[in-house]
């Protein structure tokens, strides 16, 4: 049996959101969700089961996802991170070590598939 992966969704368009959590949910990921950089720090100062971050890039307030995901690294560096843009294309190196990038629009079973990966 596959291990539960606790995922922290952070995107701030609620659609999109609603649909890569629901898809994780289906996938078997126990899913956790932010709408901002704000709220993301809110979650993993609470819970620290969450070993797989998938953020936007381009998100309201002070913190863009490239950010949150360098943040991220630095206080909770077991923590992996995919990082996702409809907007932008990101080249590896401005990705903090061992992170992923996903052009938008992505299939939930690839990010699924990448997690796992990235966990194992």
């Amino acid at each position: 049996m596959p291990q539960v992966i606790t995922v922290l969704v952070v995107e701030d368009e609620p659609l999109i959101r609603m649909d890569i959590v629901d898809q994780l949910e289906d996938l078997g990921f126990v899913v956790m969700e932010a709408g901002n950089a704000s709220e993301a720090f809110a979650i993993l100062a609470i819970r620290s089961d969450i070993q797989v971050m998938f953020t936007d890039i381009d998100m309201p307030g002070g913190m863009d996802g490239l950010k949150l995901a360098a943040a991220v690294r630095d206080r909770w560096p077991p923590i992996k991170i995919i990082v996702t843009s409809g907007l932008r294309e990101i080249a590896i190196e401005d990705l903090p070590d061992d992170s992923r990038f996903f052009t938008k629009p992505y299939a939930g079973r690839a990010v699924a598939s990448a997690m796992r990966e990235m966990v194992d």
